[in-house]
């Protein structure tokens, strides 16, 4: 089964350590290596992005930064694993590289096979 894992951080406005990224780069090349993510990316901060919302007939985007979010999407890593327990103790790995946050996790529909 495929999963979505959305990483929600406290934006810091400051980047990573050069030593959290070279534990993050390990993490993610023996979790690709053992076939565990399919793909991750993290996001630049908020202040470079944007919402897009719709309501009704009226659509407005908003620039960031989201200064009225607690959180904001770090980023995101799609995870192959067996079962529930193996995707969140996969997830609780990598939580313990990045730090404090949280991570969303859904299931990606893979259609009637």
């Amino acid at each position: 089964m495929r999963y979505l894992s959305v990483f929600k951080a406290v934006e810091t406005g400051k980047p990573p350590s050069p030593e959290m990224m070279e534990r993050m780069s390990k993490l993610v090349e023996d979790s690709i290596r053992k076939g565990e993510v399919l793909a991750t990316e993290g996001c630049l901060p908020s202040a470079l992005g944007m919402r897009v919302r719709k309501a009704g007939d009226k659509v407005t985007v908003k620039d960031g930064p989201f200064t009225e979010s607690k959180e904001v999407i770090g980023g995101f890593a799609i995870l192959q694993a067996n079962s529930k327990e193996e995707v969140i103790s996969m997830v609780q790995k990598f939580l313990a590289v990045a730090g404090d946050g949280e991570c969303e996790i859904r299931q990606i529909y893979e259609g009637p096979k």
